[in-house]
């Protein structure tokens, strides 16, 4: 019996750890759709002893096939869209009246909350909010015409037809919006997925160095009554993000589908204090989309339990230019963390502490 060994096991192929170290998360992408063209009308001519002189029999051919788009909950990013996809011809016609077999429908999946764009226009096709929702993007051509439909009383035998018609040909942009009701906004390093961590069963990466968090996760906060709230943990934003600086506007469209937002701010920073943090991240989100920060539902002070004197002070500050609730929590001792679950997944501004 064959064996491998256990190193090879743990190891693994170089190709597969270029493939796993290769695949990123993508949230946009731009793709070119075309749809099938369309099968050509038959030629054909039938004689029977009835039909002493014969007569056209030449059938219609199948349309193309389209280029759709669907909304698919198993489909987290879009890295696996190819570049072109292309709808089948369309089967030509054959005698005997026999149509065409019509082309095969292209699909391509996308996750929940993409937003599809004319790239020529800019103008926006369909936003796939539903799951399963369908846009066709391009139409197949139609079926050319048999000569059986050009023979008349007074000319059968035709050799009239007609060719199928090309598909429709476009490119199109797919920009994914992530979907929750709850977004986490900090800078890099303020603890948000070590939050995550502690008040669901998400595990998005966790190290002491910024950026550590390049895609949004989202992990689902169960209420008292058995519901879920989907919690979104946002890479961190940076002075300037609204300007494309540091993961910039790729990240800020995610807040866009949030349908409310926590701040989360980091008590331990050394080169911004808790205030100046509040004022950055919400004059970022303004400068993106004026108005965003009016979702704005609580304030968490993260990392209590490095707290001292200047971070007490910090929070008497904090309380007094904010009219938001002010929670302090520690993500990583669980300190006050059932009662920013029961924030998250309540609508009452008023928490205890």
């Amino acid at each position: 019996m064959r064996t491998t060994s256990l190193f090879f096991l743990a190891r693994g192929s170089k190709a597969d750890w270029h493939r796993a170290k290769d695949r990123k998360f993508i949230d946009w992408k731009k793709v070119k759709v075309i749809g099938g063209k369309g099968g050509d009308g038959c030629v054909s001519f039938i004689r029977t002893r009835r039909i002493k002189f014969g007569s056209s029999d030449g059938g219609d051919g199948g349309a193309g096939g389209s280029v759709v788009v669907v909304a698919e909950p198993s489909v987290r990013s879009l890295s696996g869209l190819r570049p072109h996809y292309r709808g089948r011809n369309g089967d030509r016609g054959s005698g005997g009246y026999r149509l065409g077999t019509s082309g095969r429908t292209a699909i391509i999946k996308v996750p929940l909350g993409t937003v599809v764009r004319d790239s020529a226009t800019g103008s926006v096709l369909r936003d796939l909010l539903e799951e399963e929702k369908v846009c066709v993007l391009a139409e197949g051509g139609e079926g050319g015409v048999g000569n059986a439909a050009f023979a008349t009383a007074a000319s059968r035998r035709t050799r009239e037809f007609t060719e199928g018609g090309p598909g429709e040909e476009r490119e199109v942009e797919l920009e994914l919006k992530t979907i929750a009701d709850v977004g986490m906004v900090g800078f890099p390093n303020a603890g948000k997925s070590t939050l995550l961590r502690a008040i669901s069963r998400a595990k998005p990466r966790v190290a002491s160095y910024p950026f550590t968090t390049l895609n949004p996760h989202i992990g689902m906060v169960e209420t008292s009554n058995g519901a879920q709230v989907a919690v979104a943990d946002i890479p961190g934003l940076v002075p300037g993000a609204h300007l494309n600086k540091g993961l910039g506007l790729s990240f800020l469209r995610h807040v866009e589908r949030c349908k409310s937002l926590v701040y989360i701010l980091d008590v331990s920073s050394s080169e911004h204090d808790m205030v100046t943090q509040l004022r950055i991240l919400q004059n970022e989100l303004d400068c993106y989309q004026p108005g965003m920060n009016q979702c704005a539902r609580l304030v968490v002070a993260n990392k209590m339990d490095v707290l001292d004197r200047v971070g007490n002070e910090s929070m008497s500050s904090l309380a007094r230019v904010t009219r938001l609730p002010v929670l302090p929590v520690s993500a990583l001792h669980g300190w006050n963390i059932d009662v920013l679950m029961k924030a998250l997944t309540t609508d009452n501004q008023s928490y205890a502490v």
